[in-house]
């Protein structure tokens, strides 16, 4: 078959030799015959040119690795069909981490405060007698297994890869304990002193395209402690200190999570927010893979109150009514959620929780007239944006993603909405009152309605009766 030899040429020629390219070839077109000469046509290859794209395949550092599909592969580049949509979202402001934005210009500005960071961590650490080649030692036997992490090809060679895992590595543990006070800011440190750097940070340091592994973080935050350093926060409490500055939990519920782990900062965050993330998967066969926008579920009957839970994930509907936890929407929450929808995409090692509350949200929000309802019910605290953003952000989100909904963690209630939604007499009750009684105006026009009638009908009967009665 023309498609099965086509697939074939592509195996050979990726692992072979371009002789052997050319006997297979040879071989094939007299096994074909001549009745099926456009098949020995796909063989025909001009082996110079063959062997430049070879040699550009493998130099080209977005190329996926040999790793990509193994768990053991966690960061990567933001999907295409993603990226089409929401932009620039999924790429660094100020910082770069990791291999996939190095060396832009435009990155610059913090690069050189990664190396004062480093100094300043390095002279911390030299009274006990940790030097720079100390750090590098520390990650060199690791090098192999950080580099499995990323689903592309990295062409930095073994020194160059080590050291920019040390330098930001370093640079992001330090940032934690200068945020967390465990050490002073330096006098006119500027990352501090001016105010719209700490948050881009907040921000770049959960770009999926922006990670280096975790554990990476974890044998340096060890080496570099200090023995009064022993009984601080663990990397994990630190860390989720560090974003709770945007994200605004209660200390207690971050206090639950001291041992938490992820693949990265951008996975350790999101695990943050999953509820019961060691409940029991099965699958639950849903009759729609959409519910209605609020409007329709109010005409319905349906209510959506206001629940006060840790995670903006807990979302439950019983006795129709669907109960929501206030969600933030700002700067930072819209770019955490699209980056973990992003993570969720690329890694079949995660859940996709983060990926099936936005599509409930993206069913629930059609038009600003949805926003404005959630956000007089304080389910979304807007500081994005006019309602008319915050809707066009959220259908965006909702966009060119997949997950198994019969496997999701809201299937059922995705069921249940769904069934009481298409059920019986109170539905239509409902209908009625939402129609005739949902505003003031609409109830009085209602009412006068219904007064006109009552008039109407007595003075019919009035006339009747007195025309009888003559």
């Amino acid at each position: 078959m023309p498609g099965y030899v086509y697939g074939l040429r592509w195996e050979v020629a990726l692992t072979g030799p371009i002789e052997a390219i050319a006997s297979q070839a040879a071989s094939r077109s007299a096994m074909e015959g001549e009745g099926n000469h456009h098949v020995i046509d796909i063989w025909k290859v001009d082996e110079e040119r063959l062997a430049s794209m070879l040699k550009n395949i493998s130099q080209d550092p977005k190329l996926l690795s040999k790793t990509a599909g193994k768990k053991s592969c966690c960061i990567f580049r933001a999907p295409t069909s993603l990226a089409d949509v929401n932009g620039k979202v999924y790429q660094p402001r100020i910082a770069s981490i990791g291999p996939y934005h190095l060396a832009q210009p435009r990155l610059n500005m913090i690069q050189e405060h990664k190396w004062r960071y480093l100094g300043s961590l390095l002279s911390r650490t030299h009274v006990q007698g940790l030097g720079l080649e100390d750090y590098l030692k520390a990650i060199a036997p690791v090098e192999s297994e950080a580099r499995d992490c990323y689903s592309e090809s990295i062409p930095l060679n073994s020194h160059d890869f080590i050291e920019m895992m040390v330098l930001d590595g370093c640079f992001i543990l330090e940032l934690f304990r200068k945020v967390g006070r465990l050490v002073p800011f330096e006098p006119d440190d500027p990352l501090v002193t001016m105010s719209w750097i700490l948050p881009s940070l907040y921000r770049d340091f959960l770009k999926v395209e922006n990670q280096i592994p975790y554990f990476i973080l974890e044998r340096l935050y060890e080496l570099s402690k200090l023995p009064p350093e022993d009984s601080t926060p663990t990397l994990s409490s630190l860390a989720l200190q560090f974003f709770n500055n945007s994200t605004q939990r209660p200390d207690e519920v971050i206090a639950r999570f001291p041992r938490l782990k992820g693949k990265h900062l951008l996975d350790l965050v999101r695990c943050s927010f999953i509820p019961n993330p060691d409940r029991e998967k099965k699958r639950v066969p849903t009759p729609t893979h959409v519910i209605y926008c609020v409007s329709k579920l109010r005409s319905a009957g349906i209510k959506i109150t206001r629940r006060e839970r840790d995670s903006f994930l807990d979302v439950t509907f019983r006795h129709g009514v669907i109960e929501m936890p206030t969600i933030t929407i700002d700067d930072f929450m819209s770019s955490f959620l699209l980056n973990c929808e992003a993570f969720e995409q690329c890694y079949n090692g995660c859940s996709m929780d983060i990926t099936t509350y936005v599509t409930l949200l993206d069913c629930l929000i059609n038009t600003h007239r949805d926003v404005e309802y959630l956000c007089d019910r304080n389910i979304i605290e807007n500081h994005f944006g006019t309602d008319g953003e915050v809707a066009h952000f959220i259908n965006g989100a909702g966009k060119e993603v997949a997950f198994d909904i019969d496997m999701c963690y809201l299937s059922q209630l995705f069921n249940d909405v769904h069934r009481y939604y298409r059920s019986g007499l109170h539905v239509q009750w409902a209908s009625f009152k939402y129609t005739y009684f949902d505003t003031p105006w609409s109830f009085i026009s209602a009412l006068a309605a219904f007064v006109l009638l009552v008039l109407t009908v007595a003075q019919t009967y009035f006339t009747a009766v007195q025309t009888f009665s003559s």
